[in-house]
């Protein structure tokens, strides 16, 4: 079975915080405003779309961030409430494409598109040298 069996067009979920002092552009650098910065942004918007299909996937994978194409359209300041909203626009056996918003409490704030790899976690990790740590 392909890990992209239960994969489906319309697949979809929400990401939603409070913007805080460390989540700004002032936070990482010096001299700019205190707003919600485009890669928090992209983040948030990056965890609704894993979390649209996490469930989906058979157990021991997971799907990995592999492209973004974003538009910041408007600022939010610090305490401000931000939405990321992804839906499955197409999936094919190795990767899952998203449409992606965010939104604050007076209008869209960020949309673009965010494809996601699916990968075999324990694959992944032997060909990379890359391990989880032990909790």
């Amino acid at each position: 079975m392909e890990p992209s069996t239960n994969l489906a067009i319309g697949m979809a979920a929400a990401v939603s915080i409070v913007v805080t002092a460390d989540m700004t552009v002032g936070h990482f650098v010096p001299g700019m405003p205190q707003v919600y910065a485009t890669p928090m942004m992209i983040l948030h918007m990056e965890m609704a779309a894993g979390l649209a299909v996490a469930a989906a996937l058979p157990p021991g994978y997971v799907s990995v961030g592999m492209s973004v194409d974003i538009r910041h359209l408007a600022a939010t300041p610090i305490g401000g409430r931000v939405r990321a909203l992804a839906r499955v626009k197409s999936v094919d056996s190795k990767s899952v494409f998203f449409e992606i918003e965010a939104w604050n409490d007076l209008g869209k704030i960020g949309a673009g598109t965010h494809r996601r790899g699916i990968v075999n976690v324990p694959e992944f990790e032997r060909r990379s040298g890359v391990h989880q740590a032990l909790s």
